[in-house]
């Protein structure tokens, strides 16, 4: 019988080796689980214990760079951090496919937030909408003077949209505040300023302020990437046909359309990791505007041309920042972003679509050329050697054989390590 309690009072007060030591005594950890969860890497204890509470340790991911991209007539280096085998060296095998001309083109919307504010309990609520648009003027400079720095810089409240929507609860106005938060994520900005007016709001309807906070469905926050790309750089005429075919079976089946943004996504998500990102929002944010339509669709799609060229194209919102929040905590995140030399928020989201574009590429040509489990397979095969302590040639060899042998798991790996090394004997 289990008596342990997860009752701990006071534990957020306590060291970090102190936390550690109460989770290691409550799992059983061995001293050697204890050192390997205790080694935080490259991020600095103080650093680490201000991000969040109650941290024990820390957990490391690969942090790769992606090749060959080039976007709007510039080359990058792109930092991706991520788990999945393959991902980032098929995105630098697509970017390459990509680079013709000025190689992918991006642009991005201007950094347009939305705070919205749900006013419950509000008589007549369609005649207080209108009250509320006859003082805009006087909410939205309201609004201005919570973040002076921000208006500066010449950011700040652009506009305010109020709609009624009956729901269980009866008619409620919702309120968005549009705030251009310049080259912040934009959370912190635009809660205070949607808190602030909430007051004034409720003065005008009569109602009550239910919720006061940021959307994540950032659909004035846009970035698109589009592409051309010669039949011969992809694998042939019948390859290209094949990848538009996919695209067009995304687009008529909801099940396939998840897998195909999934698949975009893993290239952003791996940049929004390496630079720090809230990758939750940009998630939710993704998957909401994918089904704006009624039916999830595919964020991006492949068609050729009347020259038989390859092109593609995606849009997605992407509320990212390069100032404030983890980005400017992290050491790492503050490399990321000097390895990718972007000066803006705007510049980072079209590196992002650019590399959600050129990742969905590689993904639909694998499928249709080769089979997706290919090049996953390779890779996990070499992993299986390693994770078997193979080391030098004999991890490319123990890959080798089990692939040709399809015989990729961990038990075969250290069977054929154990012969390699009694033959070297």
């Amino acid at each position: 019988m289990n008596n342990k309690s997860s009752r701990i009072p006071g534990f957020y007060k306590k060291s970090l080796d102190e936390r550690l030591r109460i989770v290691a005594e409550w799992a059983g950890l061995s001293e050697e689980e204890v050192n390997i969860l205790r080694n935080l890497g490259n991020l600095p204890e103080k650093i680490a214990d201000s991000m969040i509470e109650n941290v024990i340790g820390g957990m490391t991911y690969p942090f790769a760079v992606a090749v060959n991209f080039r976007i709007n007539a510039r080359d990058y280096l792109v930092p991706m951090v991520i788990e999945e085998t393959s991902v980032v060296a098929a995105a630098s095998n697509a970017a390459k496919m990509l680079r013709r001309g000025d190689g992918i083109i991006a642009r991005a919307d201007k950094q347009y937030m939305i705070g919205q504010i749900h006013l419950v309990n509000v008589s007549a609520p369609r005649y207080k909408a209108m009250k509320i648009i006859e003082r805009k003027d006087e909410i939205l400079d309201h609004a201005r003077q919570q973040d002076s720095t921000l208006i500066r810089l010449g950011g700040g409240p652009r506009d305010l949209e109020v709609r009624v929507v009956d729901t269980r609860i009866g008619p409620v106005i919702i309120v968005h505040l549009i705030v251009d938060v310049l080259d912040a994520m934009g959370a912190n900005t635009v809660n205070t300023m949607a808190e602030s007016i909430a007051p004034i709001l409720e003065k005008i309807t009569g109602g009550e302020a239910r919720l006061r906070i940021i959307s994540n469905n950032a659909i004035y926050r846009l970035a698109r990437a589009w592409a051309r790309a010669s039949p011969e750089d992809v694998g042939g005429e019948n390859i290209a046909k094949k990848i538009v075919e996919a695209s067009i079976l995304a687009e008529a089946d909801p099940f396939r359309a998840v897998t195909h943004n999934k698949g975009i996504m893993n290239g952003i998500i791996a940049v929004a990791l390496a630079t720090a990102q809230d990758h939750r929002a940009i998630e939710a944010g993704a998957h909401a505007y994918a089904a704006r339509t009624g039916q999830y669709k595919p964020l991006s799609f492949w068609e050729l041309d009347e020259e038989g060229m390859l092109t593609g194209s995606i849009e997605i919102p992407l509320q990212i920042g390069i100032v404030g929040g983890a980005t400017r905590v992290h050491p790492i995140a503050k490399i990321a972003l000097k390895i990718l030399g972007v000066k803006t928020a705007r510049e980072l989201a079209e590196v992002m679509a650019a590399v959600g574009l050129a990742q969905n590429l590689a993904a639909l040509r694998a499928l249709v050329h080769e089979g997706i489990q290919r090049g996953h397979m390779k890779l996990h095969a070499r992993n299986l050697a390693i994770m078997a302590g193979a080391t030098g040639e004999l991890i490319d060899k123990i890959a080798e054989r089990m692939i040709k042998e399809g015989r990729i798991r961990f038990d075969y790996a250290k069977k054929l390590l154990e012969e390699y090394l009694k033959g070297e004997k």
